[in-house]
């Protein structure tokens, strides 16, 4: 069975989407971060939800910035392609 470009990057795209739905929370930090999260929480503090939320922002930007720089490719890989006499 033969598959087109758009059609395997639509299936890894869903599949991709489903792990980030399916998937836990992500909540890893080191040692000494997640002992000062928990005692600020017991104390009625909010560091450790912060603390999460940058973890995750982290983690999303090399991903947007990849995804973004290949968008932009695409695009201009797409507008070459239609120039004449290319």
């Amino acid at each position: 069975m033969m598959f087109t470009m758009k059609n395997k990057l639509f299936k890894i795209a869903v599949f991709a989407v489903m792990l980030a739905v399916a998937a836990p929370s992500a909540t890893a930090q080191c040692p000494m971060c997640k002992i000062g999260a928990e005692s600020n929480l017991k104390n009625g503090g909010t560091a450790g939800s912060g603390l999460n939320a940058g973890i995750l922002y982290m983690l999303a930007m090399p991903y947007l910035l990849v995804g973004t720089i290949g968008f932009v490719w695409y695009k201009n890989r797409k507008k070459d392609s239609e120039l004449p006499g290319a």
